[in-house]
């Protein structure tokens, strides 16, 4: 049943993206007076479809869900009568070509702006980006941030969210560098800013891999100071077959203590199939036990550890001082999402940057299998984080699809640049060289992306 419903969320937010895609090549192929031939969601045999009567446009639906393809009138894919000459795309002007080619990620472009438009004009209370907590033995601990200071910018941009401040933190990973945090004093009598250096050394590889920017780097958000007082216990779990008894009050971790629960989760998740010593509270007198989280993966195959144990429940009250509502007009939210849509361009191609020249891991690249679990996941969590998420792969597909590999749009748009330049297009043979080229690549990546996701399972 999982998998059925994680093929339908995957379906449901990849299907729109794709078809939108092809729809920009589409429409402007016919803007443009190039004739279409057939226009497919998904590669391979046709499952369903049918052809305009108007047009002679074959619609239709394949059985590959990869992608999609516009088929059109092209002299060098079959015979071009000479009354059709002019409709056929390889005598177009080189600028057409481009238009045409380019339509398709420039619609990734806008369906991403308009989705993050949405996202921005909605109100919405979140934790204010005060410093809640600051780990220990980490870049935030060595630049002795101090608790309660509001976070106004990261390396000189402003942020108003932990949304954004994870955004820019995760655009340095694999750096060794300084990160720059401007800081404003929770003193209501000083509101001055002041800016502190925190240094980072291949930021979230090596032992922080998997974790994410803000706990890597070590500055948290508030969170509620829930008591470690153990609520239930799962019967299959390592807690309760390892001794931990409902009521029991944990106050130390390998000899490290422990005040509140979500301290408590933090070494239990760092340290999957390790052996913890446990000290706990039991009817006022200390109890020593070794409990050994069981190893789980999480949707993007990160390790972490699982007890099997629930806290009491308690009433949450959030202080004023860390709440904020955030709400901008229709005006504010097209331009914040244009910016949004920037930042994450950019970095994502220095990611791609990083991941060649070895500054981050191959790993990190992600296929269809780990798409499909984040969608799925989005759905369980809000819609919003469904517009989110469409809104990232959008982006992720313009992004890709324009990078100068011969097999995708941005190769193309490099072969039809030349022939503007040259004045007539590169040679059949020197053309098909690419595309092998680009197929090879294609090839490696999307191996290596689903090797990723299938080891990402187990």
């Amino acid at each position: 049943m999982t998998f059925i419903l994680t093929l339908l969320a995957a379906i449901f937010v990849l299907g729109p993206l794709i078809a939108l895609h092809e729809w920009g090549h589409y429409i402007v192929a016919r803007l443009c007076g190039v004739k279409v031939l057939t226009y497919s969601i998904g590669f391979g045999p046709k499952l369903f479809g049918w052809t305009s009567k108007k047009s002679g446009i074959d619609y239709r639906i394949s059985a590959l869900p990869l992608g999609g393809y516009v088929k059109m009138l092209d002299e060098r894919e079959g015979n071009v009568t000479e009354e059709e000459k002019h409709l056929a795309f390889n005598y177009q002007h080189p600028l057409k070509k481009i238009a045409i080619v380019a339509a398709g990620p420039i619609m990734n472009f806008i369906i991403a702006i308009a989705l993050f438009w949405v996202l921005f004009m909605t109100p919405s209370e979140q934790l204010a980006t005060r410093i809640g907590q600051v780990l220990p033995d980490t870049p935030a601990a060595m630049a002795q941030l101090p608790i309660g200071d509001k976070i106004v910018a990261i390396d000189g941009h402003d942020v108003q969210t932990w949304e954004g401040i994870n955004y820019r933190l995760a655009g340095r990973m694999g750096e060794t560098d300084n990160v720059s945090i401007t800081l404003q004093s929770e003193t209501p009598a000083d509101d001055s800013l002041k800016t502190y250096q925190a240094p980072v050394k291949q930021f979230m590889q090596g032992a922080s891999q998997g974790k994410d920017a803000l706990t890597s780097f070590g500055m948290l958000p508030w969170q509620p100071n829930i008591a470690p007082i153990i609520g239930s216990l799962m019967p299959d779990g390592a807690a309760s077959r390892q001794g931990l008894k409902e009521g029991d009050r944990i106050t130390a971790i390998n000899d490290e203590p422990i005040k509140d629960w979500i301290s408590a989760t933090h070494i239990i998740r760092d340290n999957p199939e390790k052996l913890l010593n446990f000290t706990v509270l039991r009817d006022n007198q200390p109890v020593q036990l070794q409990i050994m989280p069981q190893g789980k993966k999480d949707n993007l195959g990160n390790d972490y550890g699982q007890i099997g144990a629930m806290v009491e429940q308690s009433e949450i009250v959030i202080p004023d001082a860390y709440k904020t509502t955030v709400v901008y007009g229709p005006g504010e939210s097209l331009v914040k999402s244009f910016e949004k849509t920037e930042q994450l361009a950019v970095m994502t191609v220095s990611s791609m940057g990083k991941m060649l020249s070895g500054m981050i891991g191959l790993d990190n690249l992600s296929g269809p299998i780990t798409i499909a679990k984040v969608a799925k996941q989005s759905f369980d969590i809000s819609w919003q984080m469904v517009l989110s998420t469409a809104a990232l792969i959008s982006l992720s597909l313009a992004v890709l699809n324009l990078l100068p590999i011969p097999v995708l749009d941005g190769g193309h748009i490099v072969y039809h640049f030349i022939e503007l330049i040259r004045g007539k297009p590169l040679s059949e043979g020197v053309q098909m060289v690419g595309l092998n080229i680009g197929l090879l690549l294609l090839a490696s990546f999307m191996v290596l992306a689903i090797g990723n996701d299938i080891s990402r399972l187990f």
